[in-house]
């Protein structure tokens, strides 16, 4: 296979500068590139009217401006937009799962990515993977597997192009909680989202982006000496080793009481309170005793508990838990001084809701 070429967003101002010197470039193009990718919003290198026509031409060489496609676009009716992107095989990059040392395999590769809007914030919501190695039980992403990493510049790209739409604005925030588990592709994520927050880049505060993830206890602890005070989800979904081995696989190789341990090691060490994922789904997760098992769990942590309500996948069959249920379940939390809020199913008519997302040909056949 070809030597892969990276993206732009792949890029920083000194890895940038690096590739031009090794080429002929003067260092400082990288710099001006960036402006214009990021400040500019411009990836025609023949727009770039600073640049010589010969250095446009050599970068174009190089490096790509964009890898994605756009094969296919949704809006919900409460404003989710929804973004299916096709990443061509010529710039295919390496399945390559530091944490669990899976063999490098090139596949074809579509991804989705959500845009939430609210009347404050904007918030993207970013697939790190293609499909997903975990295969939880009642989540649409790990259907038939997974078939590789995202660079980070495809990762960048993803939040990138929600805020060059006109109906979009500036992202405020970005969340990691599209396709995929985004500690097993740690490398690429944690280059992402220094991308996403530096200055040169799309300049987002650290504390509006957060990891989310199933629970691999060796990436929370490496994730601990990370820099930035970004904040982590820990996607429970069942307050008891038994119940989420059921639903989740991975939760055969990490059980509670050792990635509470983690979290608590990301605590002591940043200071900053981890948020607790549920996934309600109707008659298996939601019983009051299901609630007062996680409030001890939660309280242990100190953490605060956003509950979900299950989004209906085609041909899963856990069922939506009711209101009253959800509420009722919420109460618990609430009477044992847990911070607890019921999050909205935002784009839920367009399969963008949480565990909705997967990667699939587009309505057109593309």
């Amino acid at each position: 296979m070809a030597e892969q070429r990276p993206s732009v967003f792949d890029l920083t101002p000194d890895s940038f500068a690096a590739l031009c010197t090794a080429n002929g470039l003067p260092a400082f193009l990288g710099k001006q590139v960036l402006d214009w990718a990021y400040a500019k919003r411009v990836t025609d290198p023949s727009a770039m009217t600073n640049l010589s026509k010969l250095n446009r031409e050599r970068l174009a060489e190089l490096i790509d401006f964009e890898q994605g496609v756009v094969l296919a676009e949704q809006v919900a009716s409460d404003g989710t937009q929804k973004l299916l992107l096709g990443w061509p095989d010529r710039a295919a990059d390496q399945r390559s799962l530091p944490i669990l040392g899976e063999p490098a395999v090139p596949t074809s590769r579509q991804t989705e990515c959500v845009m939430i809007p609210n009347p404050e914030r904007r918030t993207v919501c970013v697939s790190s993977q293609i499909g997903c190695p975990v295969g939880c039980a009642f989540c649409a992403s790990g259907i038939g597997g997974l078939d590789g990493n995202l660079t980070a510049g495809r990762i960048v790209e993803q939040v990138w192009r929600f805020g060059g739409r006109e109906d979009v604005g500036r992202v405020s925030h970005v969340v990691f909680m599209g396709m995929g588990e985004p500690l097993a592709n740690f490398n690429n994520v944690i280059h992402a989202t220094r991308t996403i927050n530096a200055p040169w880049g799309l300049g987002i505060s650290a504390r509006r982006i957060t990891i989310s993830t199933v629970g691999l206890p060796a990436a929370i602890r490496k994730l601990c000496s990370f820099e930035l005070p970004i904040t982590l989800a820990l996607s429970l979904h069942a307050p008891n080793d038994e119940l989420r081995r059921k639903i989740i696989p991975w939760a055969e190789y990490a059980p509670i009481n050792e990635l509470l341990d983690s979290c608590d090691e990301w605590f002591q060490k940043t200071g900053r309170e981890i948020t607790l994922e549920y996934i309600l789904l109707g008659g298996f997760n939601d019983q009051i005793e299901h609630a007062k098992e996680l409030a001890n769990v939660a309280r242990r942590l100190r953490a605060n508990v956003n509950l979900i309500r299950y989004n209906e996948v085609k041909g899963i069959q856990f069922s939506r838990p009711s209101t009253e249920d959800v509420l009722a379940f919420q109460s618990v939390l609430r009477e044992k001084n847990v911070n607890t809020h019921i999050r909205s199913s935002r784009g839920r008519d367009i399969a963008a809701a949480c565990g909705q997302l997967r990667h699939e040909k587009s309505a057109a056949g593309v």
